[in-house]
């Protein structure tokens, strides 16, 4: 039957893979076991299973390395000991990091990076296929991996589930071993299968490999490439309404251009081979467009490195911009066949982040102490190597040592710092040691504010008929909706509200006197209080007239400052008819 076949085929491909890339089966098999103890064990130590998934990636590299460039089997066995001597050197380097150490991680995820650029560029060095298809094969294996591994744990949970309801209980912990299973293992293994060995098959085998499908190229040329179009025209009219300011100072467009800058060259390599208009159209104009963008922003955060020092983001957005402005230049002046130039670019400048002295966290680690101190000693705060504490300084000298020194403790390089306390503690020693507590950004950075009076606090109803409770929403919009009746002197009063304020009526449904709900939002837009705790008198708002009195006390409020629609209050309403 044509499925036996094909899964034979597959089948085939699985066991074709273990025995082309057995160092990397092997690693994979001791990340699925030892990974199967940590979830048994619950233990959070890493470091073995990042040595072995560095490993697997090293054995994956050096595979392609030798059907590129080699034949002998000796070269082979040389290429899997080499990979053994730097996989055991990873291990010995991360050994006494700290468990949670950000920079081991980071710099593991760096290498990986590289190392799988390397996996698809190395293969077509010097050689008749170019990096776009090795790209684009690459790419399809993984998405197809992706599915195949997803359909596989779905079903499998599935099963699971249903032995689970039906026949007998099964561990929660044994889906997370499936999961294992699937993907640390069977996943890569079958990525592996789709990934032809390129100097040594078929060049038809190589083109059907690489083939761009109908689908992806209808998505690419007639979605994809309008959509960034649409894009790129907004973006340039952003920064030519805000060239003047807000452009160089707006922290929320960094991320944006970097993935912009990211979505452009990675379609712009999955379009090379594409013959279509848009495609070509798109080769032709976005990397010229891209490079003006891209030194625009490298501009502005270098603008902002003078307030904020270098941390590791902010190196590696200033990274990534020098390598995308690069990118521009060579996607605009080279053939598209030259494409791999990019992937060695790439992986020369992932080895600078990672390599001391000029890594992203010896740099980063250098720049917030320098700054640090040049703040504590611009206030004469640090002498003989001693903090002494001043609150008597200014707003932004208290933001810059606030956020130097969480980065640092955050990062864990407080410890190497010879003239901060012995075990300092950025959250518990942070007063002590500065004489004042950590800044926090002004009331426009301020998100929401929530506020609440302070419990048990008596209240006086001295002269008022009655009280009620109620709530205001500024995203209602009730017309008139009735909160109470009252009944005095045989006459019946009622109270409403509505999105904007509370109402007392008569009888005749005339109005005796209304308060504005606005007046509590506006007048704890701006409020900060240490403990978010409001006094009565704080708390409290009085309007009066010759026919009737209401005072409103607020028991909490709620402001967003950000989608200001949804702010809301619960109230105390104390009601004097005269």
């Amino acid at each position: 039957m044509k499925w036996m076949r094909k899964f034979q085929v597959r089948l085939k491909g699985l066991t074709d893979a273990v025995t082309r890339f057995p160092l990397t089966t092997l690693f994979l098999v001791c990340a699925a076991i030892l990974n199967a103890y940590l979830i048994i064990s619950k233990n959070e130590n890493m470091k073995w299973l990042m040595t072995f998934i560095i490993g697997a990636f090293l054995s994956a590299v050096s595979q392609v390395v030798f059907e590129r460039f080699f034949s002998k089997s000796s070269s082979r066995l040389t290429l899997m000991g080499l990979v053994t001597l730097l996989t055991a050197g990873y291990y010995l380097i991360i050994m006494n990091a700290p468990d949670s150490g950000m920079d081991v991680e980071i710099r593991t995820a760096v290498a990986l990076f590289s190392l799988l650029i390397a996996f698809i560029w190395v293969p077509v060095i010097k050689s008749n296929i170019s990096f776009n298809n090795s790209f684009m094969i690459t790419f399809k294996a993984f998405f197809l991996s992706l599915f195949f591994s997803a359909v596989l744990f779905g079903g499998i949970s599935i099963i699971l589930g249903a032995i689970d309801q039906l026949i007998f209980r099964i561990d929660p912990e044994f889906y997370g071993q499936m999961a294992n299973v699937v993907f640390i293992l069977f996943a890569p293994m079958f990525f592996l299968s789709l990934i032809p060995a390129i100097n040594h098959a078929e060049e038809e085998d190589i083109n059907q490999s690489a083939h761009c499908p109908k689908f992806l190229e209808v998505l690419l040329s007639y979605i994809v490439i309008p959509l960034i179009a649409v894009f790129t025209m907004i973006l340039i009219v952003y920064m030519i309404k805000n060239i003047g300011g807000k452009f160089w100072t707006d922290n929320l467009l960094e991320p944006m251009l970097v993935t912009y800058a990211i979505t452009v060259i990675l379609v712009y390599i999955l379009v090379s081979e594409l013959a279509n208009k848009f495609a070509a159209y798109f080769r032709t104009i976005f990397p010229k467009i891209l490079i003006p963008i891209v030194l625009f922003q490298i501009t502005s955060s270098v603008i902002s490195l003078s307030d904020t020092g270098i941390t590791h983001t902010r190196y590696y957005v200033l990274l990534f911009g020098l390598f995308a402005a690069i990118t521009g230049f060579i996607f605009s002046l080279l053939p598209v066949r030259k494409n791999g130039v990019v992937a060695l670019l790439l992986i020369i400048f992932a080895a600078i982040s990672i390599v001391p002295p000029v890594d992203a966290f010896t740099i980063s680690r250098t720049s917030q102490t320098s700054t640090l101190k040049e703040v504590l000693l611009k206030n004469k705060m640090l002498e003989d190597h001693k903090i002494k504490p001043n609150s008597h300084i200014s707003d932004k000298d208290k933001l810059r040592i606030t956020n130097a020194v969480q980065y640092l403790y955050m990062m864990g390089y407080t410890k190497n710092i010879d003239w901060l306390p012995k075990d300092f503690n950025a959250y518990n020693d942070f007063y002590e040691t500065f004489g004042f507590k950590e800044y926090q950004k002004p009331a426009d950075y301020v998100q929401s504010i929530y506020l609440s009076m302070k419990q048990p606090t008596p209240i006086d109803i001295t002269g008022h008929d009655i009280f009620v409770q109620t709530d205001i929403n500024s995203a209602e919009n009730p017309s008139n909706a009735i909160i109470c009746h009252i009944k005095k002197s045989g006459k019946t009063y009622t109270l409403l509200k509505d999105q904007h304020a509370l109402k007392l009526t008569g009888a005749d449904d005339s109005e005796l006197i209304s308060f504005k709900t606005t007046q509590i939002f506006d007048k704890f837009d701006q409020y900060q209080t240490s403990n978010g705790e409001l006094t009565p008198d704080e708390a409290t708002f009085t309007t009066e007239n010759s026919r009737a009195k209401l005072t409103i006390v607020v028991q909490n409020i709620n402001i967003e400052k950000q989608y200001k629609q949804y702010n809301d209050a619960f109230l105390f309403v104390f009601v004097e008819i005269k």
